[in-house]
C-alpha cells in the first residue's frame, strides 16, 4: 500500500510540473512607491497609464487651402496720395567721383618777357540804350584803344591784371525828356554815378574818378532804373559814348 501511494503521488507532482511549464505564473508590475509628500497611485490606474500609451503615435491630419483657388483678379491702380511730411535730413554721403574734364578756355591776353606795368583803353557806343531793368550793363561796340586787350568788349568790363592808381572817366549823351540814371561799377559796388533830370535838350554829361585796383579786380558801366524812363543816346554816324581808363602808377615798379 504504501508503494501505491507515493506512485499516486508522483503522479499528481508530474501532473502539476507540467501544468506550470505550460503556462508560467504571472509576474506583478512594479510600482513607485509615493514618497512622503505624494499620495499613492492605486496599482490599477498606473496599469491603465501603461497599458493606454501606445508605441505606435496617431499621425495628426492638418487641410492645406490652395490659396491660388480663392485669390481674385488684380484689382485697378488707385489715385495718387498727398505726399508725406518731410522726413529728417540724412547724414552726409560719400565723395563722389570726379567729374569730366571741362573745355579748353579762351587764350588770355598776350604776354610779355617782363611784367607788364602799362594799361589802357578807351571804348565807345554808336546805339542809343533805354533801361529796361531794374538793372542793366552797358556794352560797347567800337574799340579805340586797348593796349594787350585788359578791357573784355564782350562782357563790357576791363579787368585789372596791372595792380595800381587807375583813372576812369564816362561821357554819355542825355535823350530829350528822359532820366539818365548811370553808375561806374567796381565790381559789385557803386563807385560814381552820373545823373541828368529829363530836360528838353540832350546835353553831354561826364563823370570821372580814380580808384586803387588790385589784381583782378573789374571796372564796368551799369544804367540803373526809377520810377522814370532811364536812357542814353548815340547813333551809327557819331559815337556820344565813351568810356575810358589808364594806369596812372603800378602798385610794384
Amino acid at each position: 500500500k504504501m508503494r501505491v501511494v507515493l506512485l499516486l503521488l508522483l503522479v499528481s507532482v508530474g501532473n502539476v510540473g507540467a501544468e506550470l511549464e505550460k503556462d508560467p505564473p504571472r509576474r506583478l508590475s512594479c510600482v513607485r512607491c509615493c514618497g512622503p509628500s505624494e499620495q499613492p497611485v492605486s496599482i490599477l490606474s498606473s496599469r491603465h497609464t501603461r497599458t493606454s500609451s501606445s508605441p505606435y503615435s496617431v499621425p495628426k491630419v492638418q487641410p492645406t487651402i490652395d490659396i491660388t483657388i480663392l485669390k481674385g483678379e488684380k484689382g485697378e491702380m488707385g489715385e495718387k496720395g498727398f505726399p508725406g511730411a518731410a522726413g529728417k535730413a540724412g547724414e552726409r554721403g560719400l565723395r563722389g567721383l570726379n567729374g569730366r574734364k571741362g573745355q579748353k578756355g579762351q587764350p588770355g591776353p598776350q604776354g610779355h618777357s617782363c611784367k607788364q606795368l602799362f594799361a589802357a583803353f578807351s571804348v565807345g557806343r554808336r546805339k542809343p540804350l533805354h533801361s529796361s531793368d531794374y538793372f542793366q550793363l552797358v556794352t560797347f561796340d567800337t574799340e579805340f584803344v586797348n593796349l594787350y586787350q585788359h578791357f573784355n568788349m564782350f562782357t563790357g568790363k576791363f579787368f585789372c591784371y596791372v595792380p595800381g592808381i587807375y583813372y576812369f572817366s564816362l561821357n554819355v549823351h542825355t535823350w530829350n525828356y528822359k532820366e539818365t540814371y548811370v553808375h561806374v561799377m567796381r565790381n559789385e559796388q557803386e563807385a560814381a554815378i552820373l545823373y541828368a533830370q529829363p530836360s528838353e535838350r540832350s546835353i553831354m554829361q561826364s563823370q570821372s574818378l580814380m580808384l586803387d585796383l588790385q589784381e583782378g579786380d573789374e571796372v564796368w558801366v551799369r544804367m540803373f532804373k526809377r520810377e522814370r524812363e532811364n536812357a542814353i543816346y548815340s547813333e551809327e554816324s557819331d559815337v556820344y559814348i565813351i568810356f575810358n581808363g589808364h594806369l596812372v602808377k603800378p602798385a610794384v615798379e
